[in-house]
């Protein structure tokens, strides 16, 4: 019997995430498995990517809807529909209504390229380097009504170089995050960490470097 998870990832761009955790998912020791990709964007490139991973992918067009909460609706409709468990946000650039994130508290995630809480928002890597930091990274965290404000799950440091421009930095970032997602997925995935009173407990025999991870300076 199939006892693992059932994740859906919602992408608007590449993707590059998705194919991360579903690369991880072919870990026979994996607890989670990519039934689900969803994307707001007809063209995103990640649906491709999705399909050539023989991943099931459908397109919940944005502009088709009225309404946030049209749209939430019929994501969530698709998310019913594949038995979904267990949400991950992979570079899905659409806020949800405060219902939905309400409804599917504990059952969400997000990857956020900074350590939160520092750097919400958009361009965080462009607001790390005007702050002078010398280090950023990625957190993933449990999705709430209130944007980059959920608890924590994980996270990844990443130096921030002279001369770095946002876009290097990004990139640096997005090696991080292929790592550290997958290993805040399988801690949640198999119930070693859990939403509790608004933090995240961690019970049992746990890796580190699935919610703790800092590359070679």
């Amino acid at each position: 019997m199939n006892m693992r998870t059932r994740l859906a990832v919602l992408i608007s761009g590449r993707g590059s995430n998705m194919a991360a955790l579903a690369h991880a998912a072919r870990a026979g020791d994996y607890p989670a498995e990519v039934a689900l990709v969803v994307s707001n964007r007809p063209d995103a490139a990640g649906l491709a990517r999705a399909r050539e991973l023989g991943l099931h992918a459908v397109v919940v067009d944005h502009r088709g809807y009225a309404s946030r909460e049209a749209f939430d609706a019929a994501v969530e409709a698709a998310l019913l529909n594949a038995r979904i468990e267990l949400v991950c946000h992979a570079g899905f650039m659409r806020i949800q209504s405060a219902e939905f994130a309400s409804r599917w508290l504990g059952r969400q995630l997000n990857i956020h390229p900074s350590l939160l809480p520092s750097f919400k928002g958009l361009q965080p890597q462009r607001q790390a380097i005007e702050a002078g930091v010398r280090i950023s990274g990625c957190t993933v965290h449990f999705v709430t009504p209130e944007l980059d404000a959920g608890p924590i799950v994980a996270q990844a440091a990443v130096p921030v170089d002279a001369g770095d421009t946002p876009q290097t930095l990004a990139a640096r970032i997005l090696a991080a995050e292929h790592r550290l997602y997958p290993g805040a997925v399988r801690l949640v995935a198999s119930g070693h960490a859990r939403l509790v009173e608004g933090r995240v407990a961690l019970a049992g025999v746990v890796n580190r470097a699935d919610f703790l991870y800092a590359p070679e300076l």
